[in-house]
């Protein structure tokens, strides 16, 4: 999964990113300062792996992985070419999902391209960019198609065609494609044309150390967040950058009780990740052994054998079996031996849905 981290300049996107991935993006008091896209890959936390592989005694842990690619600021006018508009938006199309980080504190010391913080403002500037970088797509692909959908000859493409007015006429009132309600043929189309206001996002409203703490859901600037994620069907996390970078050099143990301090029970970094996987609808099985233990990271609703082809093409092309046992129940029989004999472990077909936690054993042959 690749994950854009957006915003505009000085809203405390990169000092994030530089939080939660440990990769050094240079940080300044200007715009601009990430002109290419800076990446980082992070390590999907989850505690299932490490008993797990305690279990099995494993000589290796690969757990799920999200790519962080930090853009480089925005402006009004990036639709046009203003700013670093032009790869702001080439570097958003090829993310899955948009974490779009809002400034949510005062600080005079920190400069403000608009001079004044007004979260919802900031939100609409980016979204606008990214509607008008749309419609333009939209009508490069109503002229590409304009004359074979005329008198309906072709009736493919005047059905498209019909669905780009439908579209553009949503995107005219500066309403994102995500909001556009489909049928499930529309949805094939509007996924055809990779869209960047389709795509998912969490807004991360980022606040003040002053303002961590149990209170901070009902902050005025982060309420204002809320109510607009909620009308746009996007996520929302609340994230405090600076505090997430000092998080960033501490140990575990000495980071988990600065959480604690706080009355926080995680890092912002994980609730992005579980924010990041909701939105996105995924979920993650698991396969153990003394070789490796490892999470493979699926999307709901995926069946056995697709889940299969995420390790070897082989094993979806000769899916047999299934073996399964729910990781929990794995650990209180103390293995797969253990579980077998109590009757815990399942044989799937070809049509069981994953589930989140499953610990599997392919059976295939080819």
């Amino acid at each position: 999964m690749k994950l854009g981290v957006v915003g505009l300049p000085n809203v405390g996107k990169s000092t994030l990113f530089n939080a939660i991935t440990h990769a050094g993006a240079e940080m300044a008091n200007y715009p601009f300062c990430t002109i290419e896209p800076n990446v980082g890959v992070v390590a999907v936390p989850d505690e299932r792996l490490d008993k797990l592989a305690a279990l099995y005694n494993s000589k290796k842990v690969t757990p799920a992985v999200i790519e962080f690619v930090d853009i480089a600021g925005l402006v009004k006018g990036a639709s046009r070419g203003e700013g670093l508009g032009n790869k702001f938006l080439s570097h958003i199309r090829e993310c899955d999902a948009i974490a779009h980080v809002v400034r949510c504190f005062e600080d005079e010391n920190v400069t403000h391209v608009e001079n004044t913080v007004d979260p919802v403002r900031d939100i609409e500037t980016i979204n606008l960019e990214l509607i008008l970088a749309d419609i333009e797509t939209v009508q490069k692909r109503q002229d590409r198609i304009r004359n074979a959908a005329r008198g309906g000859a072709d009736k493919a493409a005047a059905v498209e065609f019909a669905f780009l007015e439908k579209l553009m006429a949503h995107l005219e009132k500066e309403q994102p494609a995500s909001c556009l309600p489909v049928s499930e043929d529309e949805k094939i189309m509007l996924d055809n044309l990779f869209l960047l206001s389709a795509k998912p996002v969490i807004y991360c409203a980022n606040i003040s150390e002053m303002d961590m703490g149990a209170d901070e859901e009902n902050l005025p600037l982060v309420k204002q967040v809320r109510e607009y994620a909620e009308k746009h069907k996007a996520g929302v996390i609340v994230v405090c950058a600076k505090t997430e970078e000092e998080l960033a050099e501490m140990d575990p143990e000495d980071a988990k009780v600065f959480l604690e301090e706080f009355g926080l029970k995680e890092s912002g970094l994980n609730k992005l990740i579980k924010a990041s996987y909701s939105l996105l609808g995924l979920i993650s099985y698991l396969t153990a052994g003394e070789k490796e233990t490892r999470a493979w990271t699926i999307v709901n609703g995926t069946k056995a054998p697709q889940a299969a082809g995420k390790i070897h093409t082989d094993f979806e092309k000769g899916f047999i079996r299934a073996e399964v046992v729910d990781w929990e129940t794995l650990l209180e029989c103390g293995g797969l031996t253990g579980a077998r004999e109590k009757g815990k472990v399942r044989s799937e077909g070809k049509d069981y849905v994953m589930k989140d936690g499953d610990v599997v054993l392919f059976r295939f042959n080819v």
